[in-house]
């Protein structure tokens, strides 16, 4: 029977994996993260099973008559947060070297969840400067810059505002990317000398699930098939979402004779 630390460590372990896997952490990184934190308590008889959206682990003493404990973690919904992954690396790496106890650990994945991400402020300058740069890269001029600035920032706190109400990320992506090919239409109506092409592909370039795609990679060069599948076709639906967003508007503007 697996007595009260065991199972402590236990959910302990299923905790680290939870937040590194609602965070965009790769499969085979929360197993390896799990396995390591219960081997480091003397429990090398644990099994560790994840997918994006479920982590499954299961322990017993090793005895051939033992009963296994097994638990079972629902994830509902994956958000991209890499400063959260590095802090429960940088977590289980302390866990298993020093005589950190699992209370305390467990104090310390609290804080690691509950802690805050970066402030609107600092990710609408990421944004901005991302959709300057891109539009720069694809040949914008700096009217086509000023307005990509406009467009990135705005989609951006559109998106963010469709999160807040529980929008999927798919519907999301579409209205964003619509939202931009609106702006940058209309901006090159208006204002002489503005190229629609740079200013859409530097907002949509916001969206592009760049993670889940990478992620998906990884999980298949790791043997992850599974895992490697389900992101891969999240990444695909996601760009087939963030295309038809942009497509639909650029089409719109086209039987209406003013745009293109």
């Amino acid at each position: 029977m697996v007595n009260v630390f065991q199972k402590k460590v236990l959910m302990l372990a299923l905790y680290a994996g939870e937040i590194m896997m609602r965070n965009g952490a790769e499969v085979y990184r929360v197993e390896d993260t799990m396995t390591r934190i219960c081997k480091s308590c003397k429990i090398d008889s644990v099994e560790v099973f994840a997918t994006p959206t479920g982590i499954f682990i299961s322990m017993d003493k090793g005895g051939d008559e033992d009963d296994t404990q097994t638990y079972i973690k629902r994830i509902a919904g994956i958000n991209t947060d890499l400063r959260k992954i590095s802090d429960v690396n940088h977590f289980s790496r302390q866990f298993t070297t020093t005589d950190l106890s699992v209370d305390k650990g467990m104090e310390i994945l609290k804080d690691i969840d509950e802690k805050k991400g970066y402030p609107l402020a600092l990710r609408v300058i990421g944004a901005i400067m991302v959709s300057a740069a891109f539009c720069v890269i694809m040949g914008g001029r700096a009217i086509d810059c000023c307005i990509a600035i406009v467009s990135g920032a705005l989609c951006y706190l559109f998106s963010r505002l469709l999160k807040k109400a529980d929008i999927n990320s798919f519907v999301t992506g579409f209205c964003s990317c619509a939202l931009a090919s609106f702006i940058a239409l209309f901006a090159s109506l208006s204002i002489k000398g503005a190229n629609y092409d740079p200013i859409i592909i530097s907002a949509i370039m916001l969206f592009v699930p760049g993670v889940a795609l990478t992620n998906s990679i990884r999980d298949f060069l790791s043997g992850d098939m599974l895992s490697g599948v389900a992101r891969l076709m999240e990444a695909i639906l996601t760009a087939i979402s963030l295309a038809a967003g942009a497509g639909v508007v650029i089409k719109l503007f086209d039987i209406l004779g003013g745009a293109i």
